[in-house]
């Protein structure tokens, strides 16, 4: 968290297809299981349907409800309309319980970038190459783009780095 009481935010970027759920499917439990809470923001140009037709939270927002909340003893989910695609920053009030914030995707916005790039993968080279937001590569090619770079596999490598850059400490 930073000094605002924000949580840091970091975003896992890459092409389409590149595996970036897999990797954050591996690196959510290695971060929870050092004690951290974790949130995450997928970031979908394309919009989506979250609430199913026909529930009643669904009907709320379908008679012109700005915001539906479903809350439950085990989760709770929103639906709000919005006037633009918000950023990471202006999503992270929504999430203040959190130590950390993994975004999948904000590849043009955000800052705190760590790219996972296949050699296989449907890109010829990284997409942040000269970013200046790019803290990290994830990738089992040896590129140098002047940041660190983990293996696909090293998972705990790369958490051990996330900790140690933003200085993290369960909460």
């Amino acid at each position: 968290m930073n000094e605002q009481g924000v949580p840091t935010i970091v975003s896992i970027v890459g092409a389409s297809g590149s595996g970036k759920t897999s990797l954050l499917e591996k690196l959510i439990p290695e971060l929870t299981g050092r004690g951290l809470r974790v949130a995450t923001i997928k970031h979908d140009v394309h919009g989506f349907e979250m609430d199913k037709p026909g529930k009643d939270s669904w009907r709320h927002k379908q008679a012109g409800a700005v915001t539906s909340i479903i809350s439950s003893p085990f989760k709770i989910g929103m639906v709000m309309d919005v006037d633009h695609d918000h950023s990471p920053d202006e999503l992270a009030w929504l999430l203040s319980g959190a130590d950390l914030i993994l975004t999948e995707g904000y590849k043009q916005k955000g800052k705190n970038k760590l790219e996972l790039f296949r050699p296989d993968g449907p890109g010829e080279e990284p997409l942040c190459k000269g970013d200046k937001d790019l803290i990290a590569l994830v990738s089992d090619l040896t590129i140098d783009l002047g940041v660190p770079r983990f293996r696909i596999s090293d998972v705990s490598a790369l958490a051990d780095f996330i900790i140690s850059r933003f200085d993290l400490a369960p909460s």
